[in-house]
């Protein structure tokens, strides 16, 4: 049988197969392990609460003993550390900036710090270089560091094999939930809040004594997240019970500001914690400069050794509530906090609530207290074991004497004492070493006496190593300690959601009434009610004409039609105040419409009335009427496409409100015709092509002008007067006209 010839389309396929497996190959031997190092390795917290950055300089200054004494330079540590992190002097000193006392960005600070170290707040405010400031470990970072030299946590070697550091570090305090930390890595990201240490001690401590504690009841005691900037969150419980179960969610915070009435000025002293100064000024200053807030005469950053303070200078007589909303609505005085808990456990992320995080905290601090008790256990047994041997030397004290005098080697003693004593090779050892001055009674009694107390306390952590509920409460005891010590009240203020007002929705225009003016060459014009009365003629180009006219305010949205059957939509306040002896503003090129795109009529509205209706007339003579409400949506589109029919262009349009009104319509041939706008029939398809409304030569036939505007036809309009539809029209050969 013949073998049956490729396709031209399997023939690429089978050349396209090695190329897909090489790049799948590529990606799991290359790109797959990269991305798991970041994971793992650098951009998510641990249980503990640290990334691998921030635990690898902090472990280095604990060994360089600055836990204790005075602060040195922070160039030596960034130095120290790099045995541990080898990424660069830059990237650590960076790390180490952000742990610091002086950054403002931790509400336990694990770094106490001397020089500058810039504001967390503050991208214009950098920290000096590293060989000016200087740092110690915090007085918290004994907690961090607790039971750490009593095995509590596992070693690894370093990047070179030269030393040894800690896989985690055993915190006496979930510091997981204490301190703020975001991270992005590859396809997965962090974003962690803080918390207060006090609620989130007592809230750890409820889930210690009774595991199956509500969300409900940790909400009641950990309320909400606390930032060490302050600020305020408007509290929404539902929300926050969403985030506490599932560790996702996001929730709304607002600065704190204060109304200094002798300087006319609103000084704010907190903002969120995801917003940066520099941006809140150079937003407010935009919204100055384009007559958003023209409340405001001047924004200064004031911010000092005595904390942050932006000065917002306000003009007479101006609001301090309505200046507030406007930058509450437009700048990052209000600013949303994303919450995404992604934790490594096990070296494994996971996205966790609140409760979930609190159990997994437990389950490491338990092994951790496990740990150091084994560790402390061992070396109580041991010297216990020493104390029982020496015991045993306390009737005969000569007769050891006695056997070390006249052994003749020195490394016999030791076997000797065992033989005349029965000593083991430890006890033995011991008792050789004894300083000549305590070998006496009085000595050997009182260290015999400490047997008694070590066996007790070997019992207790026997009995605790056994029972789970008392290696718990070890843990809560621990956590009432440290909340004792460094408890501190909440800084962050909850306000209810229903205390919040929300901004009217013309907050940023400065409302006044005003001329709108277009012409049929798509000029538009935004005059004041002083230049609309003044004498000035409108500046206009030769042959063009005035073909919508309208004393209105600020606040509206405008509605420009075109010949292309689409809509677009614009504010009355995005066009500046001009004069009548200026052009004003070409509306194609403003609104960026297509090319040969040409404005035919525009309406001011406030709302899409269903009530009221637009009537088309097109340049076939035909016509129909549409509602407004056909054009409403759930968004403002700036452009509405097939908002009418498109099959003859549009020659004009005119708005019809609570009633009807008179429209006259004219032909190329020189013919027109008034009619009451209820003739035109209405239709529930805004793109229907209409009924014939104007009848016109089958040669050349078209209609050139509509409008409303009756009185600029001349005084013979009447003649042109129409009661039905369609028509012919009358000849105009003795009319005036305007336009």
């Amino acid at each position: 049988m013949a073998r049956k010839k490729k396709t031209a389309q399997e023939e690429t396929i089978v050349a396209a197969e090695p190329t897909v497996q090489l790049i799948t190959e590529t990606l799991e031997k290359n790109y797959m392990p990269y991305a798991m190092s970041v994971i793992v390795s650098r951009a998510i917290p641990e249980i503990d609460g640290f990334k691998p950055s921030h635990r690898k300089l902090l472990y280095t200054m604990y060994k360089m003993g600055l836990l204790k004494g005075h602060k040195i330079k922070s160039a030596n540590i960034v130095g120290q550390t790099m045995q541990l992190n080898p990424h660069g002097d830059a990237s650590i000193y960076e790390t180490m900036v952000r742990l610091t006392r002086a950054h403002e960005a931790l509400l336990h600070p694990f770094i106490d710090s001397k020089g500058s170290f810039g504001k967390h707040y503050s991208r214009s405010d950098p920290p000096a270089a590293s060989r000016y400031t200087e740092a110690k470990l915090d007085e918290i970072c004994q907690e961090l560091f607790s039971g750490i030299d009593k095995n509590a946590v596992d070693f690894v070697p370093n990047y070179d094999n030269t030393t040894t550091e800690p896989v985690l570090l055993p915190t006496t305090f979930p510091n997981i939930l204490i301190s703020p930390n975001l991270g992005i890595a590859v396809g997965i990201s962090s974003s962690i809040c803080s918390f207060n240490l006090s609620e989130i001690c007592d809230g750890t401590i409820a889930l210690l004594k009774n595991p199956n504690t509500t969300i409900d009841r940790l909400l009641d005691i950990i309320k909400a997240p606390d930032f060490p900037g302050g600020a305020k969150i408007i509290y929404d419980r539902d929300q926050m019970k969403k985030i506490y179960e599932t560790g996702y969610g996001s929730f709304k915070q607002r600065a704190t500001y204060e109304f200094d009435k002798k300087e006319n000025t609103i000084n704010i002293t907190q903002i969120p914690y995801s917003s940066s100064v520099d941006a809140i000024i150079k937003k407010a200053k935009e919204m100055v400069k384009l007559g958003k807030l023209r409340e405001v005469s001047d924004v200064k950053d004031l911010t000092d050794i005595n904390g942050l303070k932006l000065a917002i200078s306000l003009k007479k007589d101006a609001g301090v509530e309505l200046v507030m909303q406007k930058l509450y609505a437009a700048t990052e005085l209000e600013n949303n906090f994303d919450c995404n808990f992604n934790v490594l456990v096990g070296g494994t992320p996971y996205q966790l609530g609140v409760k979930d995080i609190l159990l997994e905290w437990i389950k490491f601090r338990v092994e951790c207290v496990r740990r150091e008790i084994t560790y402390d256990l061992q070396k109580k047994r041991e010297k216990l074991e020493l104390l029982e041997g020496l015991t045993k030397i306390l009737l005969n004290i000569d007769l050891a004497i006695k056997i070390i005098r006249k052994t003749v080697k020195e490394e016999d003693v030791v076997p000797n004492l065992c033989k005349g004593f029965g000593l083991n090779q430890r006890q033995a050892e011991y008792v050789a070493d004894i300083k000549l001055r305590h070998i006496n009674r009085e000595y050997i009694l009182n260290r015999a006496k400490e047997i008694d107390g070590l066996r007790a306390e070997i019992a207790d952590m026997e009995e605790t190593l056994r029972d789970d509920i008392k290696l718990k409460y070890v843990i809560i005891s621990s956590l009432q300690t440290v909340k004792k010590t460094y408890g501190q009240p909440r800084r962050t203020e909850l306000i209810g959601k229903e205390e919040v007002v929300a901004p009217a929705k013309d907050i940023f225009f400065e409302n006044y009434n005003c001329k709108l003016i277009l012409t049929r060459g798509g000029y538009f014009k935004k005059l004041s009610m002083q230049a609309a009365r003044g004498a000035d003629e409108h500046k206009l180009k030769e042959g063009d004409f005035i073909i919508y006219e309208e004393d209105t305010d600020n606040r509206g949205d405008i509605l420009f039609f075109t010949d292309k059957g689409q809509i677009y939509r614009a504010k009355v306040a995005d066009f500046e105040l001009c004069k009548a002896s200026h052009m004003g503003d070409y509306i194609p090129s403003k609104l960026s419409m297509e090319d040969d795109e040409h404005v035919v009529y525009c309406k001011m509205v406030y709302e899409l009335n269903p009530k009221h209706h637009m009537i088309y007339i097109f340049e076939n003579g035909k016509g129909l009427r549409v509602s407004l409400g056909a054009y409403e949506a759930k968004t403002k589109r700036r452009k509405i496409s097939g908002a009418y029919s498109s099959v003859s262009p549009l020659a004009g349009a005119v708005y019809e409100g609570d009633k009807p009104i008179k429209i006259f319509i004219r032909s190329v041939g020189g013919k027109g015709m008034l009619i009451k706008s209820d003739l035109v029939p209405e239709k529930t398809t805004r793109t229907a092509a209409g009924v014939q409304i104007m009848q016109l030569p089958k040669k050349g036939g078209k209609v050139d002008l509509v409008t409303d505007r009756i009185d600029d036809i001349g005084d013979d309009a009447a003649k042109c007067r129409k009661l039905a539809i369609p028509s012919t029209g009358v000849a105009l050969n003795q009319m005036t006209f305007k336009f």
